[in-house]
């Protein structure tokens, strides 16, 4: 969401993130296929009622946790933007950052209310990580980087040939983000990316990846949280 310093709230949906290990993301979406519309409208008006509450100003995210009878449970509010942000750029078509930075300035909102939205779209972290020695992290040398191209995908790194992954920090390596008309469309251009991903030199999560997005729970979005903890021995990236 988007909240000015005149009182303007914008709110931008919800991002699904429940595909985790050790409680950090590996997979995030938007719109969630957990929600129906009208818990969707609830959690909207929630978090705009909150962020008018507070005297909200910045970009943000309202954290919620989403029962199994469609009650929801705020959890926080992270005051900047996320990792995971690109999915809601590219389902409303909203720079994100450029908003952020016109709000910083006293600028007014140019939209309120509820954004509209369009398609469905992926993120997908990729880490330097052994997914198979349960996510441990792989700091060392890329020794060959080559992203996926083409319409609807969108990359967002810091890495080159050559780049050197100290053990100091986080993990991640690149973003690899698509989106298309609709859910199944867009899961197929996730894992043509990752397919078209080149990552020589450390182990990534990307395997992983592409094993969460051709399971039968993902497809169906039943599955929670603990997703990889429970179906983990059966994704061939993780049993090794």
């Amino acid at each position: 969401m988007l909240a000015d310093g005149q009182g303007g709230v914008l709110t931008l949906g919800e991002r699904e993130c429940s595909i985790q290990r050790r409680h950090q993301k590996l997979i995030e979406e938007s719109p969630s296929p957990a929600l129906d519309e009208a818990t969707r409208a609830q959690m909207e008006e929630a978090a705009e009622r909150a962020a008018r509450a507070v005297e909200y100003e910045n970009a943000g995210t309202f954290e919620f946790l989403l029962g199994p009878d469609r009650s929801f449970y705020f959890i926080e509010l992270n005051a900047r933007l996320q990792v995971e942000h690109p999915v809601s750029e590219l389902v409303t078509g909203i720079d994100l950052v450029r908003e952020q930075l016109r709000v910083a300035a006293g600028e007014r909102l140019s939209k309120t209310g509820r954004a509209e939205r369009n398609g469905h779209a992926i993120e997908i972290r990729i880490n330097a990580e052994d997914p198979a020695r349960e996510f441990m992290p792989c700091p060392g040398r890329i020794e060959r980087f080559r992203p996926p191209l083409g319409p609807g995908v969108r990359v967002d790194t810091h890495i080159e040939d050559g780049a050197v992954i100290p053990p100091n920090y986080d993990s991640l390596l690149a973003k690899v983000i698509v989106r298309d008309t609709d859910r199944p469309s867009a899961i197929d251009r996730a894992l043509r990316a990752l397919a078209e991903l080149e990552v020589v030199g450390v182990p990534t999560t990307a395997a992983a990846a592409r094993d969460v997005l051709r399971s039968e729970e993902f497809a169906t979005g039943r599955y929670s949280t603990s997703f990889l903890e429970e179906a983990g021995r059966h994704l061939p990236a993780l049993a090794g």
